[in-house]
């Protein structure tokens, strides 16, 4: 249990901290331009916590949990992969299909960074979690 506990932890913060460098970086960028005044001035923090608890919790049920079981870093890092670009590519086709205003660049860029960020995070998580293991 001790190692969930770990992992999670780990996962938290690595996913966290990625995400909050490219949405300082790329929310003026990427999604302003895109979004525009649906945008709000700061995020609904009640809400921004709720996704962070369960997806942080996707993670580590989905990605690092499969690459304790195996010993397998890579297990983790391809479920993570996958996990993040199913996830994003959910949220971004759908606003893509029933939004006017969404692009294509915004869907592409958007997939893309949750497969990275959810892959990232799921290393990390398992190559910290993996030493309690």
């Amino acid at each position: 249990m001790l190692t969930y506990i770990i992992a999670w932890i780990a996962a938290a913060v690595a996913f966290l901290g990625l995400d909050a460098v490219w949405l300082s970086n790329m929310s003026s960028r990427v999604y302003k331009p895109v979004m525009g005044e649906m945008m709000r001035p700061s995020p609904d923090l009640g809400a921004a916590g709720a996704f962070y608890v369960i997806y942080v919790s996707a993670i580590v049920f989905f990605a690092v949990a499969p690459g304790l079981e195996k010993a397998s870093l890579s297990k983790a890092l391809i479920n993570g992969a996958l996990l993040g670009f199913v996830a994003y590519a959910t949220y971004d086709l759908t606003n893509q299909s029933t939004l006017k205003f969404w692009e294509l660049r915004l869907t592409l860029v958007d997939m893309a960074w949750g497969t990275f960020a959810t892959a990232a995070a799921a290393g990390i998580a398992y190559a910290v979690s993996s030493r309690f293991s």
